[in-house]
């Protein structure tokens, strides 16, 4: 079965005021666009446009809970979320639980009487957020998992060099700079611990104004980034001990638990497990928890988590994390190619670009420019036809 639906979009702050509109083919609506959800979260579940094909529901939210068979599901709930993500300025730094972490927490939280709409409440439910970003941007800026410390020290230390600085500002950056030293998931732990969870005002304030005189490089840029946007934050320091990215279109990263990130600037696709955990460290006005923050993060310093694709046929990139919430799966038709893929599991296809045909066991659907469905999984093999691009969001359930 083939089930049109749509959304509105999220009116965050942070979000741009025209990539989401551009998308879809329509108008501005002159405030910012963040994110548009196409998923059976209840925190903004997706419009079904042909309701009388399912019952009568209106979301997909409603038709998955009363009735997860029709919807070719073996359990309760659709286990991924699928949305456009459109950032004209930082979000938080952030990093998301394992899953026995979210159960805990969960459980936890409910022990405690704290209720779901509570703003102070860390975890809204009992799963876990693995999440994977396709840009669709020219670029598309991040932070993401903490780098050696080492690489960390030279950028401090080319801030230690800058003329003209303060005697303060030379002494805060001195002592930062000796705190960089040992083992580093150790030293990584303790820094950002007395960062995020102490008085950081005074390396605040030194690292800021180093990073107005210092040669650019991407920690300096993110240092004035940051500091333009969230003056006085701890989060500017932090940044320094992060991975900085800056993804092509069609690049692609994969945040697992534990990982710390922040998206600084972009639009792409995001797919996800479907949970609103989130723990937050800075750069928001939004709840913070720093407590909370550090017993979920890894402090082992990785290499920027690009995801590559598995190429299935012409036109055709499955992106697989390793986890059995979601995979994403890619595919550009046309050009003489008409692919055909096979579902693994309940889908979501959104076209980005032209008009894609997608036909199955029992029916076909054209999609064009930012139009999206719900697939269930009975449709089996899906022939695809025309000139577009096209998304799916699916799982191996």
């Amino acid at each position: 079965m083939f089930v049109p639906i749509a959304n509105t979009p999220r009116d965050y702050a942070w979000g741009s005021r025209t990539d989401i509109a551009g998308l879809l083919g329509r108008s501005p609506s002159g405030k910012p666009e963040a994110e548009l959800w196409l998923g059976a979260h209840p925190g903004s579940p997706a419009t079904i446009l042909t309701p009388e094909a399912v019952g009568g529901f209106m979301t997909l939210a409603d038709w998955v809970a009363a009735d997860a068979a029709s919807a070719g599901l073996s359990g309760q709930r659709l286990p991924f979320l699928l949305k456009l993500l459109a950032a004209d300025a930082p979000l938080s730094l952030q990093a998301h639980p394992s899953p026995a972490q979210a159960r805990d927490g969960f459980d936890r939280e409910n022990a405690a009487g704290i209720a779901l709409d509570d703003p102070a409440r860390n975890y809204k439910d009992a799963f876990h957020k693995p999440e994977l970003i396709f840009a669709l941007s020219d670029t598309f800026d991040a932070l993401c998992g903490f780098r050696p410390v080492g690489d960390a020290a030279v950028d401090v230390d080319a801030l230690l060099a800058v003329p003209g600085l303060s005697a303060d500002d030379l002494t805060a950056l001195a002592a930062f700079r000796r705190e960089l030293e040992g083992d580093d998931a150790d030293v990584l732990r303790r820094v950002v611990s007395s960062l995020l969870d102490g008085d950081s005002s005074t390396l605040v304030r030194a690292v800021t104004a180093a990073a107005t005189s210092a040669p650019r490089t991407p920690a300096v840029d993110t240092v004035r980034l940051l500091a333009g946007f969230a003056p006085g934050d701890p989060g500017i320091v932090v940044s320094l001990l992060l991975n900085r990215v800056t993804l092509t279109r069609g690049q692609v990263l994969y945040l697992p638990a534990g990982n710390i990130h922040a998206y600084l600037r972009g639009f792409g696709v995001e797919l996800m497990a479907a949970s609103d955990n989130v723990l937050r460290g800075g750069l928001t006005p939004k709840h913070i928890d720093v407590p909370e923050l550090l017993t979920v993060l890894d402090f082992t310093p990785v290499a920027v988590p690009y995801l590559e694709p598995e190429r299935l046929e012409n036109g055709i990139d499955v992106y697989r994390p390793g986890v059995p919430d979601f995979e994403l799966v890619h595919i550009v038709a046309g050009q003489g190619t008409s692919p055909t893929l096979e579902l693994p599991g309940a889908a979501i296809a959104l076209a980005a670009a032209g008009s894609v045909t997608l036909t199955g066991a029992s029916g076909s659907l054209t999609l064009e420019r930012g139009a999206a469905a719900y697939i269930t999984p009975d449709e089996g093999q899906l022939s695809i036809r025309g000139d577009g691009e096209l998304f799916v969001a699916t799982t191996r359930l």
